[in-house]
């Protein structure tokens, strides 16, 4: 049956231009919006940028910008990174300059019930890189386990707290019974590990002071902005119209959330936690995935195996980006990529592999064959295709759609069209017709994944013309 679906990236902060990993999350998550757009539901896809953190006005400073250029500019950046990987989102939300943010933002914190929030005095170990406090379990040899080459810093001021114990057993409930979905497996065990451990109240603003000023501002006290991971959770619901016109929230909402395993927490605990309070709907599902390494390390600069995604797609393209990240990336665990790596699976499985296929395919067709071939009439999906994509092992349908390419590819070889075709026109043919449709069907299955190719191949069929080469040996 047909239905809506709402699909969300989490909001990267702006201190630095997107890296890989940003990429990977961009892919997944639009492979699940094109994938149901495929099968006619009608889909909603949100990205954004998460604007408030102490992190960004800290890094404007260091860089001598003032902060709303700063962030911008560094905006734009994951505007055009989406762009160039030909990510199909339906809005982008930047949480400074949308007012549609700020609304719903304060408005949901006015929805927050009395019961739930006290103002305090409160000292505790904070980290910036995570913009939250960190408590004794949180810590692996007295630091941050995310950040562990940055200093913790001890803050005291007095903030608002949500009592997120208030709401410890109904979470553990609808995370155990899958009301609140957290995929995978390993992820969901994580969570309800951490819920049992007992919650503490979380602070849920900061002071003007330390905020430098920028955030968004608590209803009826100018003094505190609201804590940046409160303001940008709340963007899922913003960009719908929750505080003003919700006729897209009333829609789509709840929806699935795509998010590193960094932020799982606040996505299955802290964010479901706060909508119980204000009366709205909990998620759907969150969609934990991993990390990309490089050569088995953690990627950073002085080490210099950062891979730059912008220099991928100049060099290879946003479909060599995308089909390394889907298919040789595990959606939920981790994964390596190198530069090396990179370039012999876009020439073994990409340029000698699904480019040569179309290539020898459409040759022989358009040699041989006098009328274009029809559009094969198929209404559905294979049963191994669609169970992978909606339990989100994109990899895997990846797997499915390659096994079809290389068995097509076999098939060639195995029966010999070209040689048939000289002795036995009638059957040489008929062979050719075989071989056109199976390519046209998995031009259909590479939709959500390689948009572009998917198109160009079922163009080629229909026109019976060899494309111009799918991709070029480097």
């Amino acid at each position: 049956m047909k239905k809506t679906f709402y699909i969300t990236t989490s909001i990267p902060y702006v201190n630095a231009a997107p890296h890989i990993g940003h990429a990977l999350e961009f892919v997944i998550a639009d492979v699940g919006a094109r994938y149901n757009r495929l099968i006619g539901n009608d889909t909603f896809f949100l990205s954004g940028t998460d604007d408030y953190a102490l992190k960004n006005v800290l890094k404007a400073e260091e860089a001598g910008e003032e902060i709303s250029g700063y962030i911008n500019r560094h905006a734009d950046t994951f505007r055009k990174l989406l762009k160039d990987l030909n990510i199909s989102n339906d809005d982008f939300i930047q949480t400074s300059t949308d007012a549609r943010h700020i609304r719903g933002a304060q408005k949901l914190w006015s929805n927050l019930k009395e019961k739930d929030i006290e103002k305090k005095a409160y000292k505790g170990l904070y980290c910036v890189g995570c913009e939250d406090f960190k408590i004794e379990r949180d810590l692996v040899d007295g630091c941050c386990p995310n950040h562990p080459n940055a200093k913790l810093e001890t803050v005291e001021e007095e903030n608002y707290f949500f009592k997120l114990g208030n709401y410890q057993k109904q979470l553990e409930e609808l995370i155990e019974s899958d009301k609140l979905e957290v995929v995978p497996e390993t992820r969901k065990n994580e969570v309800l590990s951490f819920i049992r451990g007992g919650l503490e109240d979380i602070s849920i603003s900061r002071s003007v002071e330390r905020a430098h000023g920028w955030g968004v501002k608590v209803p009826g006290d100018d003094t505190q902005v609201m804590y940046v991971w409160v303001d940008a959770l709340s963007n899922y619901i913003n960009a719908l119209g929750y505080g003003g016109d919700d006729k897209l929230f009333q829609k789509y909402w709840p929806g699935v959330h795509v998010v590193g395993k960094d932020i799982s927490r606040f996505h299955a605990i802290i964010w479901p936690a706060l909508l119980l309070s204000a009366g709205v709907e909990i998620p759907e599902k969150v969609l934990v995935h991993g990390f990309i390494t490089s050569g088995g390390q953690k990627m950073s600069k002085s080490v210099g195996n950062v891979i730059d995604p912008f220099e991928l797609i100049e060099e290879y393209g946003a479909e060599a980006v995308r089909y390394y990240l889907l298919r040789h990336i595990s959606t939920f665990g981790d994964g390596d990529l190198t530069k090396e790596g990179f370039k012999d699976v876009y020439n073994g499985e990409l340029a000698n592999g699904l480019g040569n296929l179309v290539s020898r395919i459409m040759k022989l067709s358009e040699d041989h064959l006098e009328e274009k071939i029809e559009r094969p009439e198929v209404d559905s999906f294979p049963k191994e295709y669609t169970e992978a994509l909606e339990s989100f092992k994109l990899n895997q349908a990846a797997d499915y759609i390659w096994s079809r390419v290389q068995a097509l590819d076999r098939k060639i070889t195995d029966t010999e069209p070209y040689k048939v075709i000289k002795v036995d026109e009638a059957k040489g043919r008929e062979m050719i017709k075989e071989l056109v449709v199976e390519l046209y069907l998995i031009g259909r299955l590479l939709n959500p994944f390689l948009p572009e190719a998917s198109v160009k191949i079922k163009e080629a069929v229909l026109a019976n013309k060899k494309p111009v080469s799918l991709f070029e040996r480097k």
